[in-house]
């Protein structure tokens, strides 16, 4: 049943619809640490919350990344797409990409703790903060962290998606005769090229960027 929507294409769809809604499912709690400006969940949950917002971030970007090079792969050697893109070596990636979230999700979750006011110096009376608590010596580890996370969740995918949306469009650009005398197609062309773009360079910021966690990398 459904044997039509079932593309290497849509198990990527699927991926981050998977990875987007494990993490709307934690925003009841993350809604009541900020309105009550205290977490009243117990160290459990804040391990659960913490490490699905990092599963989300990695699992999003990669997968974002993975179908640009499907995208790729599809428009720029059609006969290598045949062996390539198939439902199972998606699923096979998807879970890959899994695993490669769970080397930044796992430790988030063994790392992940509830502190108060006698253990944490920005705490308010009766607050309890969820919260990162890094080996010895911290700072070093909070400052790989960061790194990790700006490299492997911001700057691979940005160079990988750009690669990747570029050789896509440079060949489509070779193949396609327009008729750039007429100024609606350049019009069109040049939007479609800058919304392509727009598209690729947005994804990650949205996903990673603005998310908290990634923003408290550059504090």
């Amino acid at each position: 049943r459904y044997t039509k929507m079932k593309t290497a294409t849509n198990i990527y769809i699927f991926n981050l619809a998977l990875a987007d809604a494990l993490a709307t499912s934690t925003l009841p709690f993350q809604s009541a640490k900020y309105l009550m400006e205290t977490w009243p969940f117990g160290e459990l949950l804040c391990k659960v919350v913490l490490s699905i917002d990092y599963y989300n971030m990695f699992t999003s970007i990669f997968t974002l990344t993975m179908m640009s090079v499907d995208r790729y792969v599809a428009v720029c050697h059609p006969v290598k797409a045949l062996d390539f893109r198939t439902p199972a070596k998606a699923k096979v990636i998807n879970v890959c990409i899994w695993v490669l979230s769970s080397l930044i999700g796992v430790p988030i979750m063994a790392m992940a703790v509830t502190k108060s006011k006698g253990k944490w110096l920005l705490g308010k009376d009766g607050m309890v903060l969820c919260t990162l608590q890094f080996p010895d010596p911290p700072i070093y580890w909070d400052t790989v962290t960061k790194i990790c996370v700006f490299i492997f969740a911001f700057m691979v995918p940005i160079l990988v998606i750009t690669i990747c949306y570029g050789l896509t469009f440079a060949i489509v650009g070779t193949l396609v005769d327009i008729d750039k005398k007429n100024p609606y197609v350049l019009a069109s062309l040049h939007f479609c090229i800058a919304l392509g773009y727009t598209n690729s360079s947005l994804n990650p910021v949205l996903y990673a960027f603005l998310d908290e966690n990634f923003k408290r990398c550059f504090r």
